[in-house]
């Protein structure tokens, strides 16, 4: 107690050395305002640090000499400083001053308060002074401190009430006394006045005020006076309309909504109005016995005409207009601020619990409110929003109306989607699909069991099921979606086959390629309507499996615009009854999926009938009737764009020109969706789906090698998620695994039956696919291909296809195959080489012996010799003749053996007409010479040895003379006739000894490489004479120049390489002579401008 003294008695000395001098200045004149501000300064810098509360005492001392000076002045006299600073420190005081001031002093503190708010501090008929914004601030924070409301712990020491209600009270008593009513609401229309200021912190002052004064202080007979000026202005600030172009802040939108929610709710909520007689409640058998009796309105009270008097009329009127002031509230929905969407979340749940009867028409915007935030990308503002919903719905009274307007507004949504659709209003796209989205959503929620929401899942069953909903937005919907198709870009090989042959694992990763909307331009509404018939499938279960066929049965009639669309909408469906997004591999649902036999049944049929339409042919008409392009019903809206063409003719009237609606087919779309219901009837039948792969198989095979790369990436990703399905590690092990159903699907498609053109390049990718281990099923492969080409070897178009199946199947066994050693040149050019020369020396040593005498006298038919040792020297010789007509045969692997009868097989077709078919069969045998060992390969090469002299001419033996002969000085004549061409070409490289042109794609380039690969191919393989060799060595010299194109070096060094192997000391003269290592007769060779050194390293390997 006695430190509590102490402490005071400091207080006051200090206080007392400002409030006596500021008590001698009350009387402002303009010599004194100077030291005034400063002993304000001074008392507010004292007030905000003192260390303990300031007692009544004191607080009162302190207001002594501040009040002094507003009674002694005019308030229109003192200045903005001055008034602020004094407002600062009254603010300071009622912190202390609350528990223990006068009701007079606080309402004489109220109206000063307000009127400097409102300028109105002025005397006589005039309006006041209008005061600065941070003169108004400071009476908003000194009237904030005023009503502010406190609890019991804020009280100080001494105060005399200690109950922080019971001070209350009576401040609410004052405020709702006759003479106070007036003083309330001419404060509120000043803070709306202020409220709308530029000035932040006034604007957040004033809102936190009108949040007191109509929450607390104003009574409830008061409110529905300033209803109508409280929430035009409140709606006016949300949205910003003095500032159009941008939002307003987040806190500030959050604050009015706030207002709006108390005024409306104490103005006429259902409480309220029935504690007037406004409306009824019906809660028992009596009250519903009562309710049609008729009710004496409640007569308005004469004695306040500033009071409103809650009448049935009264409410009809100003729920229609709140209705209208809500809805323009609507576009706060995208706000992009959290806290302004928490704001509207809590403002429509609380005004939906407690507007049940009144604001019945306005349930529907209230909800569509709540269910678009449930879809907001802020996880705060989705979980309140949903949660709201699920407490209303808790809620008995309310939960029947609730779930009526939901499922009203999931029907209204779904017949305005086409119309919005239509008129290209992307952003109502999105509200409306994100609408019927959390509806769907929240039969599924756990919050939402035992809610006894089966009126809503019957709703939405009603509109998806037989009973006709269905039909009645569906035709519509069909009617204005269209997909934009995707471009065609043709390529020789399928697009799906350009990805495999760039990553041969890439078909494990591919993901299904997108497809846009024609009349859907942002990429959020696309996904959001996606989004709505997945949420629709989800909640409806097997009861949408109706939709699902009428959509697909829609789609499988032709290959229009509509027809499309429709398998679209059946795609997406049943990807939300199965719990499948092909758009990722996220699972909707995180659980491991359980189908229902209805649904699997209703997949193993669907997957059947769809694979069935590869196999049936379009009989669409190319033209509709012509009643269909005169429906009004199904109008279009017109959209132009760019500028007015203007005629140059004198005709005044522009000639009409009819234009038929564009109802072109669009069959890769058509097809790239039946695919999309394949893989989803694999994910819900999963290992069941492989009886199903005899009939599906082809379908997508046939698609990945479309040319076109949309429909086959499509068909490659479907294949993949198939596999994934049916629990195989990849694409090539269910190929593998079914690889007979895929074989008999193709051959029944070559059959003169049915017989497609495609079928072959099925083959081939089927091949592709599997990869090496194709080799083991090859034999099939082989064997149907040589069929077909015996039946159709006169269709240039099957054989050739065939013949590339053949091709793949030989590059899979080249892969597969361990290749058998190439014999070296050594070995080659050993019957050539000299061993050693004993037989030599044998005969110069006896050249000149004289001869044995022989009788040549013939004798007829005696034998020379002993008949024993005829008859063993004939079974000798009889033995190495045979040993020398069949040598030991080595054994052969299947795939070699496969390879050998391809060979066989294949090489007839080397007379075919077609040169393409030739080029594939020369691939084929050069494929197949490193799998086959010598014996196994040259008598194929025997047996076509005729095909190659006749397309080689004069071969025979003389192969090598004719190469040397002919070929090799045609070539010396055509290197002489590029190096003078060069020398003229702006082309050419440019340097000391410069050979060749920069760029590797000019002609002379590609022919130098093509020469130089050709020679090293002669030398290496056929017999080289020493001339010819010495020509060859000196006429390349210059490509081992350091200036030739890389390139070109290389292929010169792989030359040199293959000669030094048949002659290694002319390359070594003639390199050494070259780069002037050597001297004396070969120093002619010696040419400056060339520097071979790094090239003669890397050759000689010194």
């Amino acid at each position: 107690m006695a430190s509590t003294r102490d402490q005071d008695q400091k207080s006051f000395d200090k206080l007392k050395q400002i409030c006596v001098p500021l008590l001698e200045k009350s009387q402002l004149v303009p010599q004194n305002v100077p030291v005034v501000l400063q002993l304000l300064s001074a008392l507010e810098d004292i007030l905000q640090h003192s260390e303990s509360t300031l007692s009544a005492n004191l607080a009162s001392y302190v207001f002594f000499p501040l009040s002094t000076i507003l009674r002694r002045n005019p308030l229109n006299n003192i200045p903005d400083q001055v008034m602020e600073k004094l407002l600062r420190a009254l603010a300071t005081l009622s912190s202390s001053w609350w528990w223990t001031g006068e009701l007079e002093v606080w309402s004489q503190m109220f109206m000063l308060c307000s009127s400097i708010i409102g300028s109105l501090e002025g005397k006589g008929k005039g309006k006041g002074k209008d005061r600065s914004d941070e003169t108004k601030e400071a009476a908003a924070r000194c009237l904030f401190a005023l009503l502010r409301e406190r609890a019991d712990s804020e009280a100080p020491p001494d105060a005399q009430e200690s109950s922080a209600e019971q001070r209350l009270t009576n401040f609410l008593m004052r405020a709702h006394s006759t003479r106070f009513l007036p003083v309330i609401g001419q404060t509120v229309d000043s803070l709306l006045s202020t409220a709308k200021s530029p000035h932040l912190a006034l604007q957040r002052l004033s809102l936190q005020l009108l949040d007191i004064i109509i929450g607390v202080y104003a009574p409830t007979s008061f409110i529905p006076t300033v209803l109508p000026g409280v929430v035009s202005t409140m709606t006016r600030i949300a949205l910003a309309s003095q500032e159009s172009k941008r939002w307003a802040n987040g806190e500030v939108v959050a604050a009015t909504l706030v207002i709006i929610q108390k005024v409306v709710v104490l103005s006429i909520g259902d409480l309220v109005c029935i504690a007037d007689g406004a409306i009824r409640s019906v809660v028992d058998l009596e009250d519903f016995a009562h309710f049609l009796s008729p009710q004496a309105e409640s007569q308005p009270s004469m004695s306040v005409p500033y009071l409103v008097t809650r009448t049935s009329s009264w409410l009809r009127a100003s729920a229609s207009q709140l209705h209208i002031a809500l809805n323009t509230l609507t576009p706060l929905v995208n706000h992009p601020t959290p806290s302004a969407l928490i704001g509207l979340a809590s403002m429509a749940k609380e005004i939906l619990g407690t507007t049940l009867l009144t604001l019945a028409q306005s349930q529907h915007l209230l909800l569509s409110w709540l269910l678009s935030l449930s879809n907001s990308p802020y996880p705060p503002v989705a979980d309140l929003a949903s949660s709201s919903i699920v407490d209303l719905l808790s809620a008995v009274p309310s939960r029947h109306a609730l779930l009526q307007t939901l499922t009203q507004i999931a029907k209204d949504s779904l017949s305005l989607l086409p119309r919005s659709i239509g008129s290209q209003a992307d952003s109502r796209v999105e509200h409306i699909t994100g609408q019927v989205e959390a509806i769907c959503r929240l039969t599924q929620s756990p919050a939402s069991k035992g809610l006894g929401l089966s009126s809503l899942s019957l709703g939405l069953n009603l509109l998806l099921g037989p009973s006709g909903g269905i039909e009645r937005w569906g035709w519509t919907l069909l009617s204005v979606l269209e997909f934009r198709t995707p471009p065609v870009t043709m390529h020789h090989a399928p697009g799906a086959q350009l990805f495999i042959e760039a990553d041969p694992m890439s078909a494990e990763r591919i993901t299904f390629p997108e497809v846009a909307f024609k009349n859907i331009l942002l990429r959020s509404a696309s996904d959001a309507l996606a989004r709505m018939f997945r949420a629709l499938g989800q909640a409806s279960g097997d009861n949408c499996l109706y939709a699902i066929e009428w959509f697909a049965s829609t789609g499988r009639t032709s290959e229009s615009r509509a027809a499309v669309t429709a398998l679209w909408c059946a795609s997406r469906l049943l990807e939300g009854v199965s719990g499948t997004c092909l758009d990722s591999e996220i699972q909707l649902s995180q659980q491991v999926p359980t189908y229902s036999k209805q649904l699997e049944r209703f997949a193993r049929a669907f997957a059947r009938d769809i694979a069935e339409l590869w196999t049936v042919e379009s009989t669409e008409t190319p033209n509709p009737p012509s009643h269909s392009l005169h429906d009004d019903s199904l109008s279009r809206t017109e959209f132009t764009k760019g500028l007015t063409v203007i005629r140059a003719t004198t005709d005044i009237a522009e000639p009409r020109r009819f234009t038929l609606p564009d109802v072109s087919s669009q069959p890769l779309l058509h097809k790239t969706f039946c695919l999309h219901l394949l893989a989803i009837s694999a994910s819900i039948l999963q290992a069941k789906f492989t009886p199903l792969l005899v009939h599906v198989l082809y379908p997508i095979l046939h698609s990945v090698v479309s040319p076109t790369p949309h429909l086959s990436l499509t068909a490659l990703a479907t294949l993949t998620f198939v596999a994934n399905a049916t629990s195989y590690a990849s694409p090539a092990n269910l190929l593998f695994s079914h690889f007979d159903y895929a074989l008999d699907a193709v051959s029944r498609r070559l059959g003169r039956r049915w017989l497609d053109v495609d079928a072959t390049k099925v083959m081939v990718i089927l091949v592709r696919l599997v990869g090496s281990d194709v080799v083991q099923k090859a034999g099939d492969v082989v064997e149907e291909c040589f069929d077909r080409l015996d039946e159709y070897h006169g269709y240039e178009v099957l054989v050739e296809g065939l013949v590339e199946v053949l091709g793949e199947v030989i590059h899979a066994i080249e892969n597969d195959e361990v290749h058998v050693q190439d014999v070296s040149k050594e070995d080659l050019l050993t019957p050539l080489k000299v061993q050693n020369l004993d037989s030599l020396l044998d005969w110069v040593s006896h050249r000149n012996d004289p001869q044995e005498e022989h009788d040549d006298t013939d004798y007829g038919p005696a034998p020379r010799q002993a008949w024993g040792d005829l008859a063993k020297e004939e079974g000798e010789r009889t033995e190495e003749i045979e040993q020398e007509n069949s040598p030991n045969e080595e054994l052969l692997s299947p795939a070699q053996t496969l390879a050998k009868q391809m060979v066989s097989r294949s090489i007839y077709f080397l007379t075919h007409g077609s040169p393409i078919i030739r080029a594939r069969i020369l691939l084929l045998l050069k494929s197949a010479t490193p799998v086959l060992s010598e014996s196994a390969l040259l008598p194929s090469v025997h047996q076509a040895w005729p095909f190659i002299l006749n397309r080689l001419g004069h071969v025979g033996s003389f192969i090598g003379r004719r190469i040397w002969d002919d070929i090799w000085p045609r070539f010396a004549t055509i290197l002489t006739k590029l190096e003078a061409a060069d020398k003229q070409s702006a082309l050419a490289r440019r340097g000391r000894g410069a050979v060749g042109t920069e760029s590797v794609y000019t002609h002379s380039h590609r022919l130098y490489r093509s020469i130089l690969k050709t020679m090293t191919a002669a030398v290496t393989g056929v017999h080289m004479q020493d001339s010819s060799g010495w020509e060859v060595i000196l006429s390349f010299r210059r490509f081992l120049h350091r200036e030739a194109h890389g390139e070109l070096q290389a292929c010169a060094r792989e030359l040199y390489t293959a000669l030094r192997k048949g002659n290694e000391d002319a390359v070594w003269l003639a390199l050494m002579a070259t780069s002037g290592r050597l001297s004396g007769d070969v120093s002619f060779l010696k040419d400056a401008k060339w520097d071979i050194d790094d090239s003669l390293t890397l050759i000689l390997g010194e």
